[in-house]
């Protein structure tokens, strides 16, 4: 027999995206945020960002937050109806977080995003580096979906997912979902006492997903299987998820005290997908031409500087892809330039601290952040 994967360990992550749901922020009785409960996941989050730990809060509770006192009490709102809602619920729901963070010392920082903006290159760079920013300048960034404006046909329709997308996106070591369960059971517990609570999954195949079941009634657009989903997301770009539950105070600290809850293992190869994505399967659009110093920079692992940069060819834009070329012509990586052709023209060849007054803004330092930049192995052989 072999033995129980061991399961990934909160204290151990460096980056952790936590998602929460309208339940636990809203008090159903008086559709008000649970000050309280609030409170002692700040608590959690300060514990955390005081050894280094970088954390992001995906939250629901907009739509909640504002559903009574607009009038709409109705199980199933049209979409018009949930924006209006939203529009008014996010106010609310910052509001309450801005508060039990500040209580802490820590800067409560919103975020909307759609599905589109996980999905469109420029879209998914601009969220990505604003988040690192805000992450950077020791900030929690409060994230929710931008029911505001997102029709059906660009809509997450679950936090769950969100908060994997963002996992994804920042490349989070660890994302939890905290739920009214305590993770995945074999079965649904609250009609099988047989259902066996499963602590370890090391890969989600067809019958871990027929674990998912129904969602549960009321205003939740959730459920075990929408959990699933977000598992399958994490874990195939190489971030462990995590269901646990939350409502107990200081929902975090009982994880990382051994509170029992459900680890999705990453899976190994999640990490480079996304670069053999920008190596394989991007056609280059341009051609960045750099120097012999640039070319050892990057086989050593750094990102790309304008200064290295001798030459731009072609037409593309801000999070297109292009090929990166030493000086005879020998393709050395390929990434998401962080410009676009013409300022990439302006810039090549210049120092970082003299961007913005060549461009009349301030940009990234990078023209290709190493994140977003896949270099030849034969590239880095050669000049290793």
């Amino acid at each position: 027999m072999q033995p129980a994967p061991l399961h990934p360990d909160l204290r151990t992550a460096r980056r952790v995206v936590v998602k929460i749901g309208s339940a636990l922020v809203v008090d159903d009785r008086t559709a008000a945020p649970r000050a309280a409960w609030l409170a002692g996941v700040a608590q959690d989050v300060a514990a955390m960002r005081a050894r280094g730990v970088e954390v992001i809060l995906v939250s629901s509770g907009a739509i909640a937050l504002a559903r009574r006192a607009l009038g709409l009490t109705r199980k199933k709102l049209r979409l018009e109806e949930k924006q209006a809602a939203a529009a008014v619920g996010q106010i609310r729901l910052a509001g309450a977080w801005a508060e039990a963070l500040s209580a802490v010392g820590l800067n409560a920082a919103q975020l909307l995003l759609t599905l589109e903006d996980s999905e469109d290159r420029r879209r998914y760079l601009n969220a990505r580096a604003t988040l690192g920013t805000l992450l950077a300048l020791g900030c929690i960034p409060v994230i929710n979906e931008n029911d505001t404006v997102a029709t059906a046909e660009i809509r997450f329709g679950d936090n769950d997912r969100l908060a994997a997308r963002v996992a994804e996106m920042v490349e989070a070591d660890a994302l939890v979902l905290l739920s009214d369960i305590d993770g995945l059971y074999t079965a649904d517990p609250r009609s099988n006492p047989d259902a066996a609570h499963l602590p370890v999954v090391p890969h989600i195949t067809d019958e871990i997903m027929a674990m998912g079941g129904e969602p549960p009634p009321g205003y939740s657009s959730g459920g075990m299987r929408t959990k699933l989903i977000a598992a399958k997301i994490a874990t195939g770009a190489g971030c462990a998820m995590a269901i646990a539950l939350g409502k107990q105070d200081r929902p975090l600290a009982a994880m990382e005290q051994g509170a029992r809850c459900t680890w999705f293992l990453p899976e190994g190869e999640g990490r480079s997908a996304r670069k053999r994505w920008i190596a394989g399967s991007l056609a280059p659009l341009g051609v960045l031409v750099v120097d012999a110093g640039a070319a050892r920079a990057l086989a050593r692992g750094s990102s790309l500087l304008p200064a290295g940069v001798r030459a731009v060819e072609g037409s593309f834009g801000r999070g297109d892809p292009v090929s990166v070329r030493d000086e005879a012509g020998h393709e050395l990586a390929r990434g998401l330039s962080a410009y676009d052709a013409d300022a990439a023209r302006l810039i090549a060849g210049h120092r970082s601290e003299e961007l913005e007054a060549i461009l009349g803004w301030r940009g990234r330092d990078e023209i290709i952040h190493r994140d977003d930049l896949v270099v030849h192995q034969q590239a880095g052989a050669a000049r290793g």
